[in-house]
């Protein structure tokens, strides 16, 4: 009689390799669940004033590190929820779109000066979509600044104004400061603007400064002079920092004093300021939204201090001679769920990294690739109406929690980024009765995609600007 045993655990072999084999990949997708309860919006506690003053620094084995929260929480009580929601994304959208005008411009060379057309001076776009801030110390009093990969020059609002939004702290008084002095319009500084900004410096009725103009798609804007004052980031000193002192400024900035600008440029720019202190790295995990939630700003690169749960996978940083402030990738995949996608722009290469665009923008082609295969692994859940630009939506009303399908961007030189759970979706309704996938196509196949810092939470994204590359590992954010 010939033994059942051996024969069973065959056909069982067999139909595991059945399962294994569809499409060339797993079909035991890889799955993460969230939980709907812990993804409601829950309004944070105390004042505005009491939020934005409690961040914290500390510095350790050379590094400099600062508390990051998000900027919600320096913008005052929030009375309609989803009303500021779609908001943020229809500014998300301005911000995107003023980005990819001014990549038009500056590789046709068509923009030479300010005063030729209402482009920024620097990436960052619109304030009220660059989500992240710290806290500083300029002469002498602390001021809490946006945090923005894709600008080069740190600005705060000045005294005198004869224009500024209104701020959570004191504004900056050049005059009471000891320390601060005004960068002349002769000299290299204010030329350089020209080289890392596209925007000239100028000299103004006082012929000894160095006006600058920044100037954004909506009609916001930041004008004023360049100065320099002394610059603590938690104990380390930052002498004769070069900043932008704003004396005429509007637009929707929220509470902060003004913004940091951790952009690329060799002059203006924080990090190529603080090059002999920190060697040109500085890191960051965005927490998530929850009022208790507190991430880390770190300049400096001992990647012992880090809390990351995984490895560091690292991936070169691609020069651009026409936009080189900015920091780019070459992508050359999504998966989802384990699956690789297949589109033809991943051989394109070039996709923008960005703390100041909250949603990841693909090229169409790209997206749609993505919205398929999301729909075939998270299906049999209704579907809901899309939400300003997010068309790929699901009533969850009746639910707990759900198993969604990883998202994963794969870089050159293997490297990864795992967005987290909690970065797959975004949030339209307090109660998580209704949610959208948070990634949106772009309009064209040409324009630059853009990763978002919606992508990016709960992950330590390391940037080496010495040696051109760019990490990516995964921590539970903390600033403890």
């Amino acid at each position: 009689m010939v033994d059942a045993k051996p024969v069973f655990q065959v056909l069982l072999h067999l139909l595991f390799l059945c399962l294994c084999s569809a499409n060339g990949v797993q079909s035991f997708k890889e799955k993460k669940v969230l939980k709907l309860q812990e993804f409601r919006w829950r309004p944070h506690g105390g004042t505005r004033s009491t939020v934005c003053l409690s961040q914290k620094s500390r510095k350790e084995k050379g590094a400099t590190i600062l508390e990051i929260k998000h900027r919600d929480y320096c913008s005052g009580k929030i009375v309609d929820w989803n009303k500021k929601q779609q908001k943020r994304l229809i500014f998300d959208d301005l911000h995107v779109r003023s980005l990819q005008s001014q990549f038009k411009n500056r590789v046709s060379g068509r923009i030479k000066d300010a005063s030729e057309a209402q482009i920024p001076l620097t990436s960052g776009i619109r304030l009220q979509t660059l989500n992240y801030i710290v806290t500083v110390e300029l002469g002498g009093r602390n001021m809490t600044v946006i945090v923005d990969t894709g600008s080069d020059l740190t600005w705060v609002q000045c005294q005198p104004c004869k224009l500024c939004y209104n701020q959570q702290e004191p504004l900056f008084n050049s005059s009471a400061s000891p320390s601060y002095k005004s960068v002349l319009c002769n000299s290299s500084t204010c030329q350089s603007l020209q080289f890392d900004t596209g925007n000239s410096g100028a000299c103004g009725s006082n012929p000894t400064s160095c006006n600058y103009v920044v100037n954004y798609g909506d009609g916001s804007y930041t004008r004023g002079e360049l100065g320099s004052d002394h610059l603590s980031l938690g104990a380390t000193p930052v002498n004769n920092f070069v900043f932008g002192c704003g004396r005429n400024n509007k637009g929707l900035f929220g509470g902060a004093s003004g913004l940091m600008g951790l952009g690329r440029s060799e002059s203006v720019s924080l990090v190529s300021q603080t090059s002999e202190l920190f060697g040109g790295v500085f890191s960051y995990c965005l927490p998530t939204t929850e009022a208790t939630a507190s991430g880390s700003l770190i300049m400096g690169g001992d990647a012992s201090i880090y809390k990351n749960s995984t490895p560091i996978s690292y991936t070169r940083i691609v020069p651009n001679p026409e936009l080189s402030s900015f920091y780019f990738l070459n992508v050359t995949g999504i998966s989802i769920g384990g699956v690789a996608l297949q589109a033809q722009s991943f051989a394109s290469g070039g996709i923008l990294i960005d703390s100041g665009t909250v949603i990841s923008r693909l090229a169409p082609s790209v997206y749609e690739a993505v919205k398929a295969e999301f729909l075939k692994q998270f299906s049999g859940y209704p579907p809901a109406p899309g939400f300003s630009i997010l068309d790929t939506c699901f009533n969850l009303s009746a639910y707990q929690e759900v198993s969604i399908p990883t998202l994963k961007f794969h870089f050159e030189g293997n490297a990864e980024l795992n967005v987290d759970v909690t970065g797959v979706f975004y949030l339209v309704k307090t109660d998580a009765s209704q949610i959208c996938l948070a990634l949106a196509s772009l309009s064209y196949e040409d324009e630059i995609g853009i990763i978002g810092n919606y992508q990016q939470k709960n992950q330590r994204v390391i940037y080496n600007t010495k040696d051109s590359k760019l990490g990516f590992a995964e921590e539970s954010c903390s600033f403890i």
